[in-house]
């Protein structure tokens, strides 16, 4: 395994990397999240013992790379990941998604299909941005956004609140994958919670009769949070990851 910084443009990205063979995987975190989370972490190891390649990384304004996180809206860290993606790995990737992260692999599933080989989402949040923070804002909020270019949200993640800015709400929209045709056309699953107090049940089923192809699945575990990392949950990201890449050639 080795650890580096890639740089693309001002931004310099940190990232850990483990060689193995292909199609390899990549993980790409959540809001406010970084590269050194479980789930991150456990896959790292399933990767090492199966000899396959592995990458995970810090978004920009998140973990150990550069930038403010309040600087940074989606489209930022979609840049990113796919910066990273096309400078470091070879051939089209497993793309596992974690809440934010669900919706960054979307993204790169629409944009850039050719890196894609196939597609794990845990508790995918995809256009939270609108569907969640805007949407759930009171006039209050929305005013406060307005005079002041942020809002501050309480966070049970962090010890401090999230500070959403203007910017993240109105750039996210320009950023939405559930409005227009979404094509997924290869091995792809969903994995949800039904505990999980951040991304309701009904984004999971709209997400589900939202994507067009063949091979989708959605998995839901009773009970399960959001942050989906209990032994039994771990075990079913590895299963999801292995059937995706058996799929998909790998």
């Amino acid at each position: 395994m080795s650890d580096g910084i890639h740089q693309s443009g001002v931004r310099n990205l940190a990232y850990s990397q483990t060689e193995g063979a292909g199609p390899g995987v990549v993980f790409l975190g959540g809001f406010r999240s970084d590269k050194e989370g479980t789930k991150a972490i456990y896959l790292e190891e399933w990767a090492q013992r199966r000899n396959r390649a592995f990458l995970r990384f810090d978004y920009s304004g998140h973990g150990q790379s550069s930038g403010e996180f309040t600087d940074g809206a989606i489209g930022d860290w979609f840049e990113d990941a796919v910066a990273i993606i096309d400078a470091l790995t070879e051939g089209p990737q497993i793309l596992v998604g974690s809440s934010m992260g669900g919706w960054i692999s979307l993204l790169i599933a629409r944009e850039r299909p050719d890196l894609v080989a196939g597609l794990v989402t845990i508790a995918a949040a995809p256009d939270f941005t609108e569907d969640s923070m805007w949407a759930g804002f009171g006039e209050a909020e929305r005013a406060a956004l307005q005079r002041d270019g942020k809002v501050e949200l309480p966070s049970e993640y962090s010890e401090g609140p999230y500070v959403i800015t203007q910017r993240l709400i109105e750039e996210g929209r320009k950023r939405l994958v559930l409005r227009d045709p979404l094509h997924l056309p290869f091995p792809t699953r969903f994995m949800q919670g039904t505990a999980d107090a951040d991304v309701e049940l009904s984004v999971a089923y709209r997400l589900m009769a939202h994507a067009l192809g063949e091979d989708i699945r959605l998995t839901l575990v009773k009970g399960a949070d959001h942050r989906f990392s209990t032994p039994d949950c771990l075990a079913m990201i590895v299963h999801a990851v292995d059937d995706v890449t058996s799929r998909a050639g790998g």
